[in-house]
């Protein structure tokens, strides 16, 4: 007999892996953004997995100079570089890169269009509590 008692679930539940993760495999570099590749094919792939990898992303940024530096310039390159490949409709501006809170907006552009449409945005918000 096993040390657990028996579950009283009407729907047996597992533990969710976090989506920043692939393959199930835990990254060898605490820093580093995804395990393996991850290639995003639509806006529910990137609404449904990309809020993780960017705030690992925010707060790398706050504690490496130059991943701050390179994602400020371009975070769509930078991304790439770190394995992290979004469909081509997707676009990632880095605003207020000197800024406390800077924020990470992900917008969509559909082929033959000025316009863009928000999809989501992070920032980092400091908050204190007692």
């Amino acid at each position: 007999m096993s040390g657990k008692p028996p579950s009283n679930a009407l729907v047996p539940l597992t533990k969710p892996k976090p989506p920043a993760l692939t393959g199930g495999k835990k990254p060898a570099n605490p820093l580093q953004l995804v395990s393996d590749e991850l290639h995003l094919a639509n806006r529910d792939e990137v609404r449904s997995r990309l809020p993780d990898i960017l705030g690992k992303a925010l707060a790398r940024i706050w504690i490496d100079p130059e991943f701050h530096r390179d994602f400020s310039t371009s975070p769509q390159k930078t991304l790439e570089e770190h394995g992290v490949f979004l469909p081509d409709t997707m676009i990632i501006e880095f605003q207020k890169p000197e800024s406390d809170r800077p924020r990470i907006v992900v917008y969509e552009k559909k082929p033959h269009s000025k316009f863009k449409m928000r999809i989501f945005y992070l920032q980092l918000v400091m908050m204190a509590g007692r």
